[in-house]
C-alpha cells in the first residue's frame, strides 16, 4: 500500500533524525569536554556545562521522550492498514516539527521552539486518533 510505504519512509526519517540529535549532542559535548572524556567511562555523570552542549543534550532527551510514541504509532498504523489520512498527516507533521525543533532549541529560540514541540504533539495525537478510529 502507498500509505505503508510513506509511513515506513517517515519512520526511517525519524531514525535519521534521532542520529542527527545524537551527533549534535556527541560533537558538542566532546568539543566541551575533550575526546578523552568521551572515550572514557564517564563515571562522574555530570551534565554538560556549555550552553550549546547543554541544549543539544536536552534536545536529545526531549526527542527520546517522543520518538517511541511516534515509532509505535507508525508501526500500529501499518499493521492495522490505517497508514493513511490523518494518521499519515500526523506522521508528516511530527517529522517536520521535529526537524524544525532541533535548530530552534540549539539557537535558544524559546517560543517558536515550543510551537514546534506542540505541533509534533499534535502529529502524535492525529496518529493515535487514526489508530483508534
Amino acid at each position: 500500500m502507498a500509505g505503508d510505504a510513506a509511513m515506513a519512509a517517515l519512520g526511517v526519517a525519524g531514525v535519521a533524525l534521532l542520529l542527527v540529535h545524537i551527533t549534535a549532542q556527541v560533537v558538542s559535548v566532546t568539543a566541551e569536554r575533550g575526546s578523552a572524556w568521551n572515550a572514557g567511562p564517564r563515571d562522574e555523570g555530570s551534565a554538560p556545562h556549555g550552553r550549546f552542549a547543554g541544549r543539544a543534550d536536552r534536545a536529545l532527551r526531549n526527542f527520546q521522550e517522543t520518538f517511541p510514541a511516534f515509532a509505535l504509532l507508525a508501526v500500529m498504523l501499518m499493521v492495522l492498514q490505517r497508514a493513511d489520512g490523518i494518521g499519515l498527516l500526523g506522521a508528516q507533521i511530527w517529522v517536520a516539527a521535529r526537524v524544525i525543533y532541533l535548530p530552534l532549541y540549539l539557537a535558544g529560540i524559546p517560543y517558536l521552539r515550543t510551537l514546534a514541540w506542540l505541533a509534533s504533539l499534535a502529529g502524535i495525537l492525529l496518529m493515535a486518533l487514526r489508530a483508534v478510529f
